[in-house]
């Protein structure tokens, strides 16, 4: 059973994705297709993944009118992800039609709900988005209306993984961005945290990108990552 770490393929074509994954052998691992590969590439990004039997996380994050995200998700229903998310911030009938779609075409990709981007902190939560809340009670708020709504889970960083499975329950998913090992740099990222870390919060999911695929050993770094995680203990064993 592939240990539940997605690896971000944040590159522009099937040719660069297969170069990273094949030359690396890293065949198999759970992979996370987001804007930038799937506008490019679309279906055959897909189908390539499909062949090779990687679970795919399909990070598009829809924020739209409830029917055009309805839609939408019907569509995306037919690459048979096993993740998909909508933005939180959509609202309740924007993330229950995103939970129609799939069902009504018999998908089983678990639906998540961003709360809060990791490029996100709290100056850009008052000043620009005119939040007054803090950013823990901003997320948690924004994981209720979601599970409501019925998404499976929410995308956060792991700081907020407590307080969202203390609200919504041990059964509702997190899924973590933002995760580097300790020496990492942060890049655009702002609430990250290592492997272990995330996996003592209570993340059931976490997903690492540059810290894998801009290292000289994709490989071997990915099974450092695959290794602390699986040492790691849980706040909840």
């Amino acid at each position: 059973m592939q240990p539940p770490i997605y690896l971000a393929l944040d590159v522009r074509s099937v040719e660069e994705a297969k170069s990273l994954l094949d030359n690396h052998n890293l065949h198999g691992v759970p992979v996370k297709v987001g804007m930038q590969l799937f506008y490019s590439e679309g279906r055959r990004i897909i189908e390539y993944l499909k062949r090779n039997q990687h679970p795919i996380f399909l990070d598009l994050k829809l924020h739209d009118i409830p029917n055009t995200v309805y839609e939408a998700m019907r569509r995306l229903a037919q690459y048979e992800p096993s993740i998909v998310n909508v933005h939180a911030a959509g609202g309740s009938r924007m993330i229950e039609a995103a939970k129609n779609g799939l069902i009504g075409e018999n998908s089983q990709a678990q639906l998540l709900a961003v709360t809060q981007l990791t490029s996100t902190d709290e100056t850009m939560l008052e000043s620009e988005l005119l939040i007054e809340k803090n950013m823990e009670e901003t997320v948690q708020h924004y994981a209720y209306v979601s599970q409501q709504s019925g998404a499976d889970g929410v995308v956060c960083s792991v700081h907020e993984v407590p307080s969202i499975k203390q609200t919504c329950g041990l059964g509702f998913t997190t899924l973590t961005p933002g995760i580097r090992l300790q020496n990492d740099g942060h890049h655009d990222q702002t609430r990250v945290a290592t492997p272990a870390k995330a996996k003592e919060a209570g993340s059931d999911i976490i997903v690492v990108g540059r810290a894998v695929t801009q290292a000289k050993n994709p490989k071997q770094v990915y099974q450092s990552i695959v290794e602390e995680w699986s040492n790691a203990s849980t706040t909840n064993s």
